[in-house]
């Protein structure tokens, strides 16, 4: 019968589904959204420092680094949905401003896991993790204003 009512006052639309918020993600409070921000950055620090320490375990220790610092960015970088939303995240990260930041970032984190799982090469391991802090700091200083410029400029400064 509500159904019904629904149908025939005009507001047809189904209560959202808790998989719809999430998706959406304007529809969580603001203090859901802070705290899944602040739940996700923490749980990735803490595979990063995990993985900082596990790094002088002696045969599996770089690749165990590896592996537990890009666990710890793809947490940090997810944790970044709890504010925007899943859509808007992806619409941002695949802007033409910062297309190929975002690129380099997603495919050092592919390959650094590769080379730890598959290949099995802590030396290419550890080569990806340093290509993919790099790439994780140039996509992050993407979203502040002319702070690309700048380091472009400090960097040319310091080589010329």
């Amino acid at each position: 019968m509500d159904k019904l009512k629904r149908v025939l006052s005009g507001r047809d639309a189904e209560e959202p589904s808790g998989l719809a918020e999430v998706i959406d993600g304007t529809s969580l409070s603001w203090s859901t959204r802070l705290t899944g921000f602040v739940a996700c950055f923490a749980i990735g620090c803490l595979c990063s420092i995990l993985g900082s320490c596990l790094l002088w375990i002696p045969k599996k220790g770089l690749i165990l680094f590896a592996v537990f610092y890009t666990l710890g960015n793809i947490a940090s970088i997810g944790s970044t949905v709890f504010l925007m939303g899943p859509m808007k995240q992806l619409k941002k990260m695949f802007e033409p401003t910062r297309l190929i930041a975002t690129v380099v970032m997603l495919l050092c984190l592919i390959l650094t896991l590769c080379s730890a799982f598959w290949w099995r090469k802590a030396g290419l391991a550890l080569l990806f993790c340093i290509l993919q802090f790099f790439a994780m700091a140039w996509y992050s200083i993407s979203f502040i204003p002319y702070a690309r410029d700048a380091v472009k400029k400090c960097v040319s400064v310091c080589l010329s």
